[in-house]
């Protein structure tokens, strides 16, 4: 049996008697005998269909073909179901992290992501980009912010989509998710005094760096409260490499008892440097990193670290954003990390979780 619809016979074989064209919702309604309102409910899996209706127009779909017009569907709705994404330009597990997890939290509510990388974040790189998105028809706009001259191009933006910032800086006034780095960088401290380690060296991360800063905060932190010695704190690169030279100066110059590393590779630049000067590991000297990357806790020895919930990260901010432009106006100033000097958990801030493993507790096993 061949479905007439309204507007125009059902779409035919390329077989030369006529020329073939895309089926449209009407065609599926009169394939399913319904209502072309009632294949927009099944499309739009609104709860008020019964199973058995929603069934014929699925069947209906599969056998005609039928692809939903998302240029209509936005004409309608005025939602593109897209998600602009501007990240940094680098291969730093962080951000590309961060940026995997919005894609994936935005498949999972139905949406697509639409992905801008800036080796450098001038003001007028990001408003390009901005504009970009906006021709595009973005429904928002997620920032993931690590460094400081990110946040100062975001002043020169104006959208009129919801813009949210990945980033452990403040953002008054603004839309922001973030792990909470200050609480990660003062459990991983507080792990290595509660072992026994009478202070703990910190091999902190580049200053421009929001997270580098607020595990550096932390880790003063713990060392404050706990009324122990705080140590200057040695700055450098994320590279495995600087912690490779990070740890050599160690050894050289007298080697603590305990480390903590801004993130895992500079734990693993800082690993390599101990083997190679006979170092044990955790016998002579402690060692804590970041992050949790695949592969820590195959590092010898398996690496001690603070997981960041980065699944959680991107599903917040798809969500924000989602959320922003059906509610419209912005919510109250996002939380700020940088205040919670005693450590504590800021709500609105993802906790971040202690893995141990044997770099710091010789066979505690392979950990998480």
């Amino acid at each position: 049996m061949t479905a007439v619809a309204a507007d125009g016979p059902a779409p035919r074989a390329a077989d030369g008697h006529a020329p073939a064209r895309p089926p449209a919702m009407s065609d599926v309604a009169a394939l399913a005998g319904v209502s072309h309102q009632t294949v927009s409910r099944v499309l739009n899996d609104h709860p008020s269909v019964r199973p058995a209706t929603r069934a014929r127009v699925v069947e209906a779909i599969a056998t005609l073909g039928y692809r939903r017009n998302l240029a209509a569907r936005a004409l309608v709705t005025r939602r593109t179901g897209t998600i602009g994404v501007i990240t940094p330009a680098t291969a730093l597990y962080g951000p590309t992290s961060t940026l995997v997890a919005c894609e994936q939290a935005a498949r999972d509510a139905g949406a697509y992501v639409s992905v801008a990388t800036l080796r450098t974040f001038s003001p007028d790189d990001v408003v390009t980009v901005v504009e970009h998105f906006l021709v595009q028809g973005v429904d928002g706009i997620v920032v993931v912010a690590p460094r400081t001259e990110t946040l100062e191009a975001l002043r020169s933006v104006h959208a009129p989509v919801p813009v949210v910032v990945v980033s452990s800086a403040p953002q008054p006034g603004g839309r922001a998710v973030a792990v909470d780095q200050h609480a990660g960088g003062r459990m991983a401290t507080e792990h290595l005094l509660a072992l026994g380690h009478e202070t703990v060296v910190h091999v902190a991360g580049p200053p421009e760096w929001f997270d580098a800063g607020d595990r550096l905060r932390g880790w003063r932190a713990a060392l404050e409260a706990a009324d122990r010695r705080v140590p200057p704190p040695i700055a450098t690169g994320w590279s495995a490499a600087d912690g490779f030279a990070v740890g050599g100066r160690l050894v050289a110059q007298g080697l603590p008892s305990a480390v903590f590393a801004a993130n895992d590779q500079l734990a693993l630049g800082l690993l390599r440097a101990f083997r190679v000067a006979g170092v044990r590991v955790p016998q002579d000297v402690a060692v804590v990193g970041f992050d949790d990357e695949p592969g820590t806790a195959f590092y010898d020895p398996p690496l001690t670290t603070v997981r960041q919930g980065f699944a959680e990260l991107g599903r917040r901010a798809v969500r924000a954003v989602l959320d922003a432009g059906a509610a419209g106006p912005a919510p109250a100033a996002a939380p700020d990390p940088s205040a919670a000097t005693d450590g504590s958990f800021v709500p609105g801030l993802i906790a971040p979780e202690l893995v141990v493993r044997e770099s710091t507790v010789a066979g505690s096993g392979p950990g998480g």
